[in-house]
């Protein structure tokens, strides 16, 4: 009876033991998946975050350049004075070289007003020259009258010394020579002022004939149009027997010799380039590449605009370079060797002051101050705060905060 008790005491120990140890099984499942679950939970909630780590390298300011094609010179061609075309001798695309006749006016009037003008101070210089030779030899009447009265004079002065003549036939004579040197010294004073009033009104007319003479050879000349300088016709209104008014564009010519672009910058990269610096041009329109250098920087912002105007010169141009092509190129300024720099999403400002986050071991954040350097689109140098090696956040730091752990992003 007793041992029959003890084994039905055992059993109900085995099953009492059984139903813990299936609880305890059913409880840790619980407790386990629940942690699960929570850890999910916290690490879904982690800010997932990219990282970089800082090094130190060339810091460099990258400035594109672009603008479109321009030619050396692009003029416009006018007539000075109004003329019916009578000849035209350029076309549209044609090479002209400098002072090739492009347009012929009518010349017709201009010529026999010319000949007419000339001619009339032709006669002028001949009424001047024969006016100028009565003169001379009027001039040289008198002189030799005064000459000749003043011998006598002399003679007369002696022969009244030895008594040999009057005191009234020499005061006679002395009359008749101050007479004489009067008129002759009248007409030497009008030699040393330039001449008699007679000839020089002469001369003066013929002058001004032959300054209206040169005047019309120079309207002549103007109703001529000529290239200033070589290049291609790019335009042209110009039809023989139409009416061409004053300062009416008839022609337009470029000189594609040499090919510029030109660009609009900012201040800072205006700050920073300078002429002759080589850079490599490239024209999409074309697909091809081309050398090039900065020939000019303005020295002022652009009236309207707050930019600065660079122009570059391609050097190896052809003709299938036009004006109006759009081209553009970037320039590398080294601007600290072996600096030390972070991307610019790194670096956040609160109350004026910059800061970054730092990731530290098991992926926590430290909210760290910074002091800045050097500047460029993508970068800035760090002068202070950081170091060597160091990883700073670049994105998601509005759900940052110093201590927090966060998942960063695989690269």
């Amino acid at each position: 009876m007793r041992h029959k008790f003890t084994n039905m005491t055992r059993k109900k120990m085995l099953i009492a033991g059984g139903v813990c140890l299936l609880l305890l099984a059913v409880a840790l499942y619980f407790y386990m998946g629940t942690n699960k679950d929570t850890a999910r939970r916290v690490r879904r909630n982690m800010p997932e975050v990219r990282v970089q780590e800082v090094v130190r390298q060339d810091m460099q300011r990258h400035i594109v350049l672009s603008g479109q094609t321009v030619a050396d010179a692009s003029i416009n061609l006018a007539p000075k004075y109004n003329g019916r075309i009578t000849a035209v001798y350029a076309d549209l695309g044609d090479h002209v070289e400098e002072g090739q006749v492009l347009m012929v006016q009518d010349l017709g009037d201009l010529d026999i007003s010319i000949a007419q003008n000339s001619a009339a101070a032709g006669a002028a210089w001949a009424d001047a020259r024969e006016a100028s030779a009565a003169y001379n030899a009027n001039i040289i009447s008198k002189r030799n009258a005064y000459e000749l009265a003043k011998a006598k004079y002399e003679r007369q002065k002696y022969l009244f010394s030895i008594g040999a003549i009057s005191q009234d036939t020499l005061d006679s004579m002395e009359q008749e020579f101050s007479a004489s040197r009067a008129a002759y010294e009248v007409l030497a004073n009008q030699v040393a002022d330039g001449g008699a009033a007679a000839v020089q009104s002469k001369e003066l007319t013929a002058q001004k004939q032959e300054h209206a003479t040169e005047a019309l050879k120079k309207q002549r000349e103007d109703m001529i149009l000529r290239a200033p300088r070589a290049g291609v016709i790019v335009y042209r209104s110009a039809e023989v027997g139409a009416l061409a008014a004053a300062g009416t564009k008839t022609f337009v010519l470029v000189d594609n010799s040499h090919i510029n672009i030109d660009c609009s910058i900012a201040e800072n990269d205006a700050a920073i380039l300078q002429p002759g610096m080589a850079v490599k041009v490239t024209i999409d329109a074309l697909g091809r590449d081309f050398t090039g250098k900065i020939i000019f920087v303005s020295p002022a912002m652009e009236e309207g605009a707050k930019s600065y105007q660079v122009r570059i010169s391609l050097e190896e141009a052809d003709e299938t370079v036009k004006a109006g092509l759009f081209a553009h190129t970037a320039v590398d300024i080294m601007q600290k060797p072996q600096a030390l720099f972070v991307p610019k999403e790194a670096v956040l400002t609160r109350n004026g002051q910059q800061y970054v986050f730092v990731l530290l071991e098991e992926d926590k954040v430290e909210q760290r101050s910074v002091k800045i350097g050097l500047l460029n689109d993508e970068s800035e140098e760090i002068i202070e705060g950081l170091n060597e090696g160091e990883k700073v956040v670049l994105t998601n730091q509005d759900k940052l905060r110093s201590g927090m752990k966060v998942k960063v992003a695989e690269s």
